[in-house]
């Protein structure tokens, strides 16, 4: 659950707004029960409406801009994934003060996996490995670039920022030249030569739900789009202990090259991640340490 403001600019968001829009645009669902779900998510605030609604709400207005793209994408890829995915059940627009379009989702129950307490992580390899390959499958006319799906090049600037950074916070003890060295790696790897593949692109522990420790949902398709494969390789490093990572790399067949720029996009998003939210937002910053350590401890040329 985040704490305090995290963002410059974020819009203020409370239940008497949410009451408000619901009632204003969807009078059919007003006088429901409307309370705040606590959540690690960084540009969305989401409120349960009744017992199998949950209304979310975005912060700033980058996370505006990924509503049409869920609005328009999850009902063509829902039938075609593993896994139940959100469902877009009302389609808010801009009113009482609040500035950009929102969305009503089915409640989707279960729990976000916590790295180092995975009840089956083999099994949950496999189902990760099921949903990326699934995504990997879809031929869809039109699909947008999914953010974060160029060349790991396009990171560069952004990742060796953050390393100086945090040699400045020594209190985190990140060994910034082996990160450097595990990034350097990630660059020196060929760039994806072959089809632009369909990819989730935040495959991240708050965007999964689990229960009794196998995947059952996956939310939050604001990146979705297609680009380089080895940007849905994130749970190899952010939830998946080493020997799960090991039948997920082997499940989805993966070459030594996408396995290292995977490797290094995933640790540019803790590397980045960490000092902005640190202080804001306990669950992405725990999460970045653990893949920090993950990664390294692995070490660059392990493709």
């Amino acid at each position: 659950m985040s704490t305090g403001q995290m963002h410059p600019g974020q819009h203020p968001v409370d239940d008497d707004l949410v009451r408000r829009l619901v009632a204003r645009q969807f009078p059919r669902w007003a006088g429901m029960r409307v309370e705040r779900y606590p959540s690690g998510g960084t540009v969305n605030a989401m409120y349960r409406l009744g017992e199998d609604m949950v209304v979310r709400l975005p912060l700033l207005e980058g996370g505006a801009e990924d509503v049409p793209t869920e609005r328009e994408w999850l009902p063509r890829l829902a039938p075609r994934l593993p896994t139940a995915v959100p469902e877009v059940l009302g389609a808010g627009e801009p009113a009482e003060g609040y500035p950009w379009r929102w969305s009503v989702y089915r409640w989707l129950a279960g729990e976000n996996p916590e790295a180092g307490a995975l009840g089956e992580p083999a099994a949950l390899a496999r189902d990760l490995a099921g949903f990326v390959t699934a995504m990997r499958s879809i031929t869809l006319p039109g699909a947008p670039r999914a953010y974060r799906g160029g060349p790991v090049a396009s990171l560069d600037g952004a990742t060796r920022s953050a390393i100086e950074e945090l040699r400045g916070i020594p209190q985190e003890g990140v060994d910034c030249d082996a990160a450097a060295a595990v990034w350097e790696d990630a660059l020196r790897a060929p760039d994806w030569d072959g089809p632009p593949v369909w990819l989730h692109a935040d495959l991240t522990p708050g965007n999964l739900l689990v229960r009794g420790g196998r995947l059952t949902s996956v939310i939050d398709f604001g990146c979705t789009g297609v680009g380089d494969p080895a940007c849905d390789l994130f749970p190899a490093w952010n939830l998946l202990p080493a020997d799960a990572r090991k039948v997920f790399r082997e499940a989805l067949g993966v070459d030594g090259a996408t396995w290292r720029r995977g490797r290094g996009r995933t640790l540019s998003q803790a590397l980045i991640a960490l000092p902005y939210y640190r202080t804001t937002n306990p669950a992405m910053a725990r999460n970045a340490r653990h893949v920090i350590r993950e990664v390294l401890a692995e070490g660059p040329g392990a493709g």
